[in-house]
């Protein structure tokens, strides 16, 4: 759409609105926050690009930071003195016997490795092992040279037990083992010293098993001594009982005497069954009894002459009845029958007088079984009474003498085993000088300096970066404020001084295809014609006739935005520009011209503010009301005038532009803000506090002004990612320098 001069709706002619720039936040409305809504800042989460970009940022920063550290490492390791170190491997076997003979040559492992390792330890770092060591090798005036003036002024020093700080000694996880290392500046001397200390510990292992054996081989003389002569009293007491028993073994003599008692008793007992039998006998045989005879030792004969005497009394009766009385045959059977019966009698009496004989033999011997067993049994129990006594001293004298031999093979075992260096404890690798310095370990302590430094420098710059109260970044501001980020410019450094003196349109346009000074230049303008249209078009439902540009505190180029926002909207519309800082006015000379009347003047002493205007060289539709002499009179005037002026520029012109001064700290902002459409605040960024711009927002929300949003000033690379859409600008000239418009 062409420009119409007289067309009574400027927002119709305005350029083509061209894409707002990342910065706008489309979830932000671009309607003014409503009054009373509270804008403190509100902590959110920081995304993690931020962190990102941060890093990226200060990347030239910790990368020297980083190399600095490194350098700083390696130099002081090149000046350090190089330290070796030598080990000595010890191997512990806890199956080895201590000793050759005795208990100790078959016992076996105990449970108990870590106590016994950690007593190995103790004792190679102990005073006795390290002591011969530090004297032969002077170790204590290398380690400590104080030590030696101590020395000299106290002579007692020279007794305090040897610490070696340079000596270490460790034990390797889940092993037997034992490293005995030592540091020096020369690395023979600490291979010397590691293997003096490995074999003094040796040494004095065995030294002091030996002084242990040797002592209870002393304590064992001194009581062998003592043994002995009690062993010769219980021998010679147990021999002076066996003397006056006569016996050699009372025991074994009592053992004789009880089998003989038991054979008595047992033969008295059958010579007592013996002579009942005999008396009884002997009795009956006495009493006449026939049947007795027969139980004698004549039975057999006592039958043959009863059967002869029957058969010559049957014979005598056969030839009685056949012969008669005085037939011969009859008188020589009865002489039969006579001699058969006398032969018969005399063999009883034969058998009564044997059983007598035989019971009197019977009871003559159980007499003397009976006298037997009862000597017998008197001399059992009395040598059975003193068998007691007999074996106290025999236990008594077997006792010494077995204590007085156990103690004799103990001295003889304590004297080999004293002799007998044990092998359980034997240096298994012997040190040698090392090759290489263990201290510095410049690769190390490079790699250690490297990583901590980076460390240290991203923590410091995320730190740093999270302690920072400014605004930065447009995408920061809009979540930590809670308002809307109008615009962004880039920052002018180098060519600052051309945005003091405003180029004309013409000379503006020729600066697109000049060199690179003034293509930044053109940058920024193009930066100021995308903030115009971000403006304008903010709210579709409500045009803006004055725009009041303020910022928190001074510095913050609010005047240089409000002249270049002025100039480019003077391309195409009249513009009212109005210096509203009468503290310190800035906008005359900007466009070279005068001051010596102004808004000062029409405040204070009533003149049209027609008359003070001002049409800068060069610049169509440009009117310019300087700010006039500085008058704190005339800023106090403004609530009253400044209303009435505003409302009559605003009939005559398309957009009434007023640089006002810093809110903060000043009265006169808040009244020009209340008689204003919309109000603009600008801040620096990187320099700008998110605090003081807060307290900025909600004073202008209680004066119930309408804040259209943030324009965030002099944005680098270094301080915003969104910088690089910059870059699109000068790319784009540069390939229209090379080939022209191409569409």
């Amino acid at each position: 759409m062409q420009f119409d001069p007289s067309s009574s709706t400027p927002r119709e002619n305005l350029p083509a609105p061209i894409e707002p720039p990342r910065n706008l936040a489309p979830s932000l409305s671009p309607i003014a926050p409503p009054p009373g809504w509270d804008l403190d800042i509100e902590d959110s989460t920081t995304p993690l690009s931020h962190y990102l970009w941060t890093l990226r940022r200060q990347r030239w920063k910790i990368l020297s930071f980083v190399a600095a550290a490194v350098a700083a490492t390696l130099i002081i390791c090149a000046r350090l003195t190089p330290i070796y170190e030598s080990t000595v491997t010890i191997d512990v076997d806890r199956k080895m016997p201590t000793s050759i003979l005795g208990a100790d040559a078959v016992q076996s492992a105990t449970n108990d490795a870590d106590q016994f390792l950690s007593t190995q330890i103790k004792l190679i770092q102990s005073d006795s092992v390290l002591r011969p060591i530090a004297e032969k090798h002077k170790l204590r005036e290398l380690e400590d040279e104080e030590w030696e003036d101590d020395r000299k002024r106290d002579p007692l020093v020279g007794d305090t037990p040897v610490l070696l700080k340079k000596l270490r000694v460790a034990r390797p996880p889940n092993t037997y083992l034992l490293l005995i290392s030592y540091q020096s500046k020369d690395k023979q001397l600490a291979a010397d010293v590691a293997n003096g200390i490995a074999s003094s510990f040796l040494e004095h292992t065995y030294n002091i098993r030996f002084r242990a054996a040797s002592g209870l081989s002393q304590f064992m003389e001194r009581q062998q001594e003592e043994l002995k002569a009690k062993m010769e009293r219980s021998s010679a007491a147990q021999a002076q009982f066996e003397r006056e028993l006569n016996v050699i073994n009372p025991e074994e003599k009592t053992n004789i005497l009880s089998a003989r008692l038991l054979q008595l008793n047992s033969e008295f007992t059958s010579a007592q069954a013996d002579r009942v039998r005999r008396e009884t006998a002997y009795r009956s045989i006495a009493g006449g009894s026939v049947e007795a005879a027969f139980v004698s030792s004549q039975a057999d004969s006592l039958k043959k002459l009863t059967e002869t005497l029957n058969e010559a009394q049957q014979k005598f009766a056969d030839i009685r009845l056949r012969f008669g009385s005085n037939h011969p045959e009859h008188r020589r059977a009865a002489g039969q029958v006579e001699e058969a019966r006398r032969q018969l009698d005399q063999t009883r009496e034969s058998i009564r007088q044997r059983v007598e004989i035989e019971f009197k033999q019977a009871a003559e011997r159980e007499e003397m079984l009976r006298q037997a067993v009862a000597a017998t049994k008197g001399e059992f129990d009395r040598l059975n009474s003193r068998s007691f006594e007999y074996l106290t001293l025999r236990r008594e004298a077997d006792g010494d003498k077995k204590l007085y031999e156990e103690i004799v093979r103990k001295i003889k075992e304590a004297g080999i085993n004293a002799s007998f260096q044990n092998s359980s404890i034997r240096i298994a690798d012997p040190a040698r000088p090392g090759r290489k310095p263990v201290f510095p370990r410049t690769k190390l302590y490079a790699l250690l300096a490297f990583v901590l430094s980076l460390l240290g420098a991203v923590a410091a710059a995320l730190v740093a970066d999270s302690l920072d109260d400014t605004i930065r970044d447009p995408e920061q501001a809009a979540r930590s404020l809670r308002t809307h980020v109008v615009g962004t410019l880039p920052q002018v450094k180098s060519w600052r001084t051309e945005l003091a003196t405003i180029m004309p349109p013409a000379a503006s346009a020729t600066a697109a295809i000049a060199p690179a000074k003034s293509r930044g230049l053109t940058t920024y303008e193009e930066a100021i014609r995308t903030l115009r249209n971000s403006i304008l078009l903010s709210d579709f439902e409500r045009q803006f006739k004055t725009l009041l540009v303020t910022s928190a505190s001074p510095s913050e180029g609010k005047s240089t935005i409000a002249i270049h926002l002025a100039v480019a909207h003077a391309q195409h519309h009249r513009t009212l520009l109005i210096d509203g800082d009468l503290r310190r006015p800035s906008v005359h000379k900007r466009f070279g011209l005068a001051n010596s009347t102004g808004l000062s003047d029409v405040l204070s002493e009533g003149k049209p503010w027609q008359s003070a205007l001002m049409s800068p060289e060069g610049i169509a539709n440009l009117d310019v009301l300087p700010a006039g002499a500085v008058s704190r009179r005339a800023a106090d005037l403004i609530g009253r005038g400044l209303e009435r002026i505003l409302e009559e520029a605003s009939r005559a012109y398309d957009l009434v532009i007023l640089d006002a001064p810093p809110l903060l700290g000043f009265p006169e902002p808040l009244q020009m803000a209340a008689a204003v459409d919309g109000v603009i605040i600008v801040a620096r960024a990187g320099k700008t506090s998110r605090r003081g711009v807060s307290g900025v927002i909600n004073t202008l929300t209680r004066v119930r002004a309408n804040v259209v949003g943030l324009v965030l000033n002099e944005v680098h690379r270094e301080i915003s990612d969104s910088y690089y859409y910059y870059g699109y600008y000068g790319k784009y000239y540069r390939h229209y320098n090379a080939g022209g418009d191409k569409g």
